[in-house]
Order: C-alpha cells, then sequence, then structure tokens
C-alpha cells in the first residue's frame, strides 16, 4: 500500500510514519519543513510543500492508494485551506480511503445530544476556535462521496503507548479524560485496514 501522510512531522504524524513503515507500506510524507521529520528509509518518501497549496497538494496525491491526514488547526486556516484541496484532488485520482485526526470537540454531545460537545455544557473549553475549524472539515467529508473517518482524541499529552484504549462511533467513550499520541495513532493507522468506522467520527480515550 502507498499511503500519504499529510502533517507527518507533527507528534501523532511521526508516530504514523513508524507504523506505516515498520508493516512495509510506501509512505509519501507531506511535510513543510522536513529537517523536522529527522527520518530516512528506503520506503520513505518525503514530500516538502504547503498544505494551502493546489499544486503541491495534487503532486502529493498522485499514485497513493490512502490518505491520512494529520494536520492541525495551529490558530491558523491551514486545515480547512487545505482539505477541499485534498477531497477534490483524491476524487481526480479515484481514490477514496481518508482518515483524519481531529478533536473530541466535533464528537455528538451526551447531554445534548443535539449540539456537538464543544457547543454543549459538556465541553470545558473556552476557546472553540480549534473545534470550529475541525466542524468545517467534517461537514466537508460528509457531504463527499470519500470513506472517511474521522478519529477523535480527547487531551492528548506524549504520554506512554499501552495499546489499551476505548473507542465509541460519534460520541467520546463515559468517562474520557485523555488518551496518549501513541495509542491515538495506533488506532489511526489500523483504520487503513478496517471498515468498521467508514464516514463516521470515532471518540477515542482511556
Amino acid at each position: 500500500m502507498n499511503v500519504l501522510i499529510l502533517g507527518a512531522s507533527g507528534r501523532v504524524g511521526r508516530k504514523l510514519v513508524q507504523y506505516a513503515l515498520k508493516d512495509g507500506y510506501d509512505v509519501k510524507a507531506f511535510v513543510r519543513n522536513p529537517e523536522k521529520l529527522h527520518a530516512f528509509h528506503e520506503k520513505l518518501t518525503i514530500f516538502q510543500g504547503d498544505a494551502r497549496s493546489r499544486e503541491d497538494i495534487f503532486n502529493a496525491i498522485k499514485n497513493v492508494d490512502a490518505v491520512i491526514s494529520t494536520l492541525s488547526t495551529d490558530k491558523t486556516t491551514t486545515l480547512t485551506d487545505s482539505i477541499p484541496l485534498v477531497i477534490e484532488a483524491m476524487k481526480q485520482e479515484n481514490i477514496s480511503r481518508i482518515i483524519t485526526v481531529g478533536t473530541a470537540g466535533i464528537l455528538n454531545s451526551r447531554t445534548n445530544p443535539e449540539l456537538l460537545r464543544y457547543q454543549s455544557s459538556e465541553s470545558k473549553r473556552k476557546l472553540t476556535r480549534a473545534a470550529e475549524e475541525h466542524e468545517k472539515v467534517f461537514r466537508l467529508l460528509e457531504q463527499s462521496q470519500l470513506d472517511w473517518t474521522i478519529v477523535c482524541p480527547t487531551y492528548l499529552p506524549d504520554g506512554d503507548y499501552t495499546g489499551t484504549y476505548r473507542v465509541e462511533q460519534n460520541r467520546l467513550p463515559e468517562a474520557g479524560k485523555e488518551i496518549s499520541v501513541a495509542d491515538t495513532a495506533e488506532f489511526t493507522y489500523h483504520q487503513l485496514n478496517s471498515d468498521k468506522f467508514l464516514r463516521t467520527r470515532v471518540g477515542i480515550c482511556y
């Protein structure tokens, strides 16, 4: 399998690169600054580009079988600028599978089922900008014909790998507080070969 990983130099992205290379996949790592990845492997191609550039996205998506995006909001509109380009390029290249890492804020609220968590009393965060950006991505994917999955971690410290966590479709598992980067990356990576959560969001926590 040939996999494109957007945001490959980030915390989750670097772990995803490691998991995919370990399994023998061909990995195209899309990064703005290659020096941040610090990786070399015969099956790794580092693609330097700007996720907001139509040309860069279209060139990166050629000859891949699936896309994983770990792009963050990072106080910019990079995420919402890039995803429409990704969707368009995937359609052109006849690629259907995309997995993104979002936030638990865009899961359905337990206390107010008609709202998303970030819109309800369930969320303790005062700033909602990041969640609003991730919701825009969710709505874009929802309207697309792609086979998408959005992995939605709650508080995301680096932490240790455990391999033991809880997941729930469209909601955060009861009393979920946090999930490590390594465990989030593992679950995200496993979605490449799973159709259990197609076209849905997945809450993940301990």
